[in-house]
């Protein structure tokens, strides 16, 4: 499956793109923030796509211009999520390599999931969290037609060995069919 934007291919990760995997994720300002460890080497990143990229529904944010993998976007299932949801929610999380900060490639990209979670997936509502600090992260989801829903402090954050302050965002199908279909 893969869907195109225009300027984006989100598609599947495949292990040919554990090299690009770790030219971002080896950088301490992505993963952390996001929740997950510094890359310590490319079989590290391919270990990554093999156990957590290539969840259904989880897609490498690809640049149209030179078929480079530059971040990550997916869709994550109700018994999966880091937050309460219903049975026809999802999570959306993401990321992106810093040198492409900036760009508004993660928003051209959530727009396209977005619309496939509602439209082809039946989705009711969709819920979208960062970690105190990630203006960033907050910013694209405002971008994207998300608002502030709730904070849960003091939540584990077990991939990091810390404890956070995690802030959720929601997008309900009606939301988005008045807003930005």
């Amino acid at each position: 499956m893969q869907i195109h934007t225009e300027r984006l291919t989100l598609r599947p990760w495949s292990e040919a793109d554990a090299p690009a995997l770790f030219r971002y994720a080896q950088d301490p300002e992505v993963g952390p923030i996001a929740g997950w460890p510094v890359h310590t080497s490319v079989e590290f990143s391919r270990q990554i796509i093999h156990d957590v990229l290539s969840a259904p529904e989880t897609y490498a944010v690809v640049l149209r211009s030179t078929g480079e993998p530059i971040g990550s976007i997916g869709l994550i299932p109700p018994a999966q999520t880091h937050t309460q949801v219903g049975e026809t929610e999802l999570e959306l999380g993401y990321w992106v390599g810093k040198p492409h900060w900036g760009n508004g490639y993660i928003p051209e990209a959530c727009r396209a999931l977005v619309a496939r979670a509602f439209i082809e997936l039946g989705c009711t509502a969709l819920w979208c969290g960062y970690y105190d600090g990630n203006v960033k992260s907050a910013r694209c989801q405002e971008k994207v037609g998300f608002t502030y829903h709730h904070t849960e402090p003091d939540k584990p954050c077990e991939l990091m060995g810390d404890v956070r302050t995690e802030h959720y965002t929601r997008l309900t199908r009606d939301q988005w069919e008045q807003t930005c279909a």
